[in-house]
């Protein structure tokens, strides 16, 4: 397979995949993966899209970590 047809696939599989997480976004539970996974697939060949990627792997985190921590408190004040 040539490089110029793995690009063009890549790129046209990355866009799909995050359009396809953006319109189904507050529909389908866990399409902000799908959103991920296009962006992850964009970033190889687009720097903004790389930029995107950690941004939103950077929230993820942050929000991850926002929620165990409530998640933590809460179980402690049952418990006492």
């Amino acid at each position: 397979m040539s490089q110029h047809l793995k690009k063009t696939l890549r790129i046209s599989v990355g866009a799909a995949l995050v359009l396809f997480g953006l319109v189904t976004f507050f529909f389908l539970p866990g399409s902000i993966l799908t959103i991920v996974i296009g962006l992850m697939l964009l970033s190889f060949d687009f720097p903004q899209a790389r930029n995107w990627l950690k941004r939103s792997q950077r929230a993820m985190s942050h929000s991850s970590r926002k929620l165990d921590s409530y998640l933590l408190k809460r179980k402690h004040r049952r418990f006492n």
